[in-house]
């Protein structure tokens, strides 16, 4: 069931992020002539309805809306007649190109809403080891003690409690739970060596605590809710860009990267664990799959988008002899990581460190 259940998740997520182009494309007039969850040449399921035909096809970790004029096998196919996505206007092509990946992180955003309203387990604020020569034991705080408020912002999760370290900029009026009764303290943090989510040497506020370890159901009312699923969504696309940064220059070496053997079962794993650990999991997908369609390769909505803008600026369209050869490095380019994806999967399998 366990792997059924990803390959569910995995379609369910390409889908959505379709259905954005797709709904786009209708409202703008622009003729779908196909949308299709799967790949393959065979259909397991079809149905025309209007112009459009409706299917399954047997490789379901895929999916594509087929837009009248838009091809990118053969951009030659281009063409501006009212009804094609290069017949309308520049803005509402646009509209059309981001709206798959903007639906994916809708999609995240709903997903954390509802882990927000259904609780999730968290790392409570409570201390644990305290170095008496850092500020937190230099203001008197002990173990066992809970953090309840910094600077006037409660503080629900060792999580929220790092954060506001992070982020100060000095003293941090700090109110904290000893037995039954409050205690407030001012502590001001001292900067220390730390290492980031990347394994980088980094320089950061410190207080000198560590967490207790003790966990606890966290959940939310519907507008914390709303706040916590926007703060995760916005966190989970920049954790996205930072580790593509990261790969680029080297930090996250290339044997990292996962291809679909690698997610599916990861997947698999988080349908397993329950069904928030799913859809923490779905939402961070759902997230990746929105950010990386929109990087500037030609083959991605990303690239196409790029096209666009060079026709607004330029007020010329690129040859289609450009489109061609552009579209071709960006398959190589995508078949590429596929491949690197897939051959680090088989390693894995190989060394037995893939997580069945």
């Amino acid at each position: 069931m366990g792997f059924i259940g990803s390959i569910l998740v995995l379609s369910f997520l390409i889908f959505f992020h379709e259905l954005g182009h797709f709904l786009a494309a209708k409202y703008f007039g622009v003729k779908v002539e196909a949308f299709s969850i799967g790949f393959g040449r065979q259909r397991i399921w079809k149905k025309k309805i209007g112009d459009t035909e409706y299917s399954l096809r047997p490789i379901p970790l895929g999916g594509f809306v087929q837009l009248k004029g838009q091809s990118d096998i053969d951009p030659k196919l281009r063409n501006s007649d009212i009804d094609s996505l290069y017949g309308i206007a520049h803005w509402k092509r646009l509209v059309i190109l981001a709206a798959g990946s903007f639906f994916n992180l809708l999609l995240a955003f709903l997903l954390f809403f509802a882990i927000g309203l259904l609780g999730k387990n968290e790392l409570a604020p409570i201390v644990g080891k305290v170095e008496s020569t850092m500020p937190a034991g230099l203001a008197g705080l002990k173990s066992g003690d809970e953090i309840m408020l910094i600077n006037g912002n409660k503080i629900r999760t060792w999580g929220n409690l790092s954060n506001a370290v992070a982020e100060s900029t000095g003293a941090l009026e700090v109110v904290f739970l000893r037995g039954s009764k409050e205690y407030t303290t001012t502590i001001t943090p001292k900067y220390g060596a730390s290492k980031n989510i990347f394994g980088e040497s980094i320089q950061r506020p410190l207080l000198g605590i560590t967490a207790s370890g003790e966990v606890r159901l966290v959940s939310y009312n519907i507008l914390d809710s709303i706040l916590y699923a926007f703060r995760e969504t916005k966190e989970s696309s920049k954790l996205i860009l930072q580790s593509i940064e990261k790969m680029f220059s080297g930090v996250v070496p290339l044997s990292e990267v996962g291809g679909v053997v690698s997610i599916v079962s990861i997947t698999k794993k988080a349908t397993e664990l329950g069904i928030v650990t799913l859809f923490a999991f779905s939402a961070l997908i759902s997230v990746n799959l929105g950010i990386l369609n929109l990087l500037p390769i030609p083959a991605l909505d990303g690239g196409h988008i790029i096209f666009t803008f060079y026709e607004m600026i330029s007020k010329r369209i690129p040859t289609q002899e450009t489109l061609y050869r552009l579209s071709l490095a960006g398959w190589i380019v995508l078949l590429g990581l596929m491949g690197l994806g897939l051959y680090n999967d088989i390693l894995r399998i190989a060394n037995g460190t893939m997580p069945f």
